[in-house]
């Protein structure tokens, strides 16, 4: 049987190790994220070993949320990849030591062009930290390993660290959904995040009739484009409402339906949405409002631009 008491005692100490940075973020941590805010240049990510693997992950992070950044490894940046670092960038370093010998070598060239240093480690009063123009304590009291050997709390500590400076970078540059987006166009994070205008059904694809058209022909539009819906449109093709299954369903018990217009018996004043609306936001409105379809408009001039329904968020796998 698998030691529970032991996996949660890991899972306490990670978590006590995360809680107790929340304290020590101070102006230093204000300061880091100036230096990443102003960078003209890169983010360059570097770290050893287990670190290495976290400055990954927050490298990613940063470029995924609008602030361009990338590893480099810093056994190999000695061997000649240290042409990467240019005098504008900003590197950020993790050694929860403060010693690693590797990344101890790069100082020198950082110090020599001018880049910006962020170290963060669990020594604040190491070389590494008095060498940075801004240094992170991300020290911890134990790590969860029982033997207190293998980085364990000490590097999600970092990589929590990595987060928080991410997440407020992200705010201080007023980074949007729209902008992750655009970073995100493949995956199901993409798809969430994809413009109705991209979803919608236009031109001939999209149900449109004119208040005058007659209720024969509604029908006969509605079932052909199969939204279980049609736009009723005015001049210049403006969005006047919308006729929907359940209209016709309502006026169906009056005998005279076939004898009336679609203007007689739309609905007017339909939820609609711009182009640029998202998927994600799309299906929220249906979800709220309990339909099945939004009509598409240009928001200066009303006009239908198409019709977004709710199997064509499904088929982008929001779900």
């Amino acid at each position: 049987m698998a030691d529970l008491a032991l996996a949660r005692r890991v899972l306490q100490t990670e978590a006590a190790a995360i809680l107790a940075l929340v304290p020590r973020l101070d102006s230093r941590f204000d300061r880091a994220v100036e230096l990443l805010q102003t960078c003209r240049g890169r983010v360059i990510v570097a770290g050893m070993g287990k670190s290495g693997i976290i400055c990954r992950k927050i490298a990613a992070t940063l470029s995924s949320t609008g602030t361009p950044a990338f590893f480099l490894h810093p056994a190999e940046a000695v061997h000649g990849e240290l042409g990467v670092i240019q005098s504008d960038d900003v590197v950020v370093t993790l050694s929860n030591s403060g010693e690693t010998a590797e990344i101890l070598r790069l100082l020198e060239t950082i110090r020599r062009l001018g880049a910006k240093l962020i170290a963060i480690t669990g020594a604040p009063s190491s070389t590494l930290a008095s060498a940075a123009d801004v240094a992170l304590d991300c020290s911890v009291t134990e790590e969860a390993c029982p033997l207190n050997l293998v980085p364990t709390a000490s590097t999600t500590a970092a990589l929590a660290i990595g987060d928080a400076l991410a997440m407020t970078l992200l705010v201080e540059k007023g980074f949007r959904q729209e902008d992750f987006a655009n970073l995100h166009p493949g995956g199901k994070l993409g798809k969430r995040l994809m413009r109705v205008e991209h979803l919608m059904h236009t031109g001939d694809q999209c149900p449109t009739v004119e208040a005058k058209t007659g209720m024969r022909d509604v029908i006969y539009e509605m079932s052909r484009k199969g939204l279980g819906m049609t736009c009723v449109s005015g001049p210049n093709e403006t969005l006047l409402g919308i006729i929907t299954d359940g209209d016709l369903r309502r006026h169906m018990d009056r005998g005279d339906i076939l004898n009336m217009t679609a203007g007689d018996i739309m609905t007017r004043g339909p939820v609609t949405v711009p182009p640029t609306t998202l998927a994600v936001e799309a299906l929220n409105i249906m979800e709220q409002r309990k339909i099945t379809s939004i009509v598409v408009v240009d928001p200066q001039s009303r006009r239908v631009v198409g019709v977004v329904h709710v199997h064509d968020l499904w088929e982008t796998e929001l779900f």
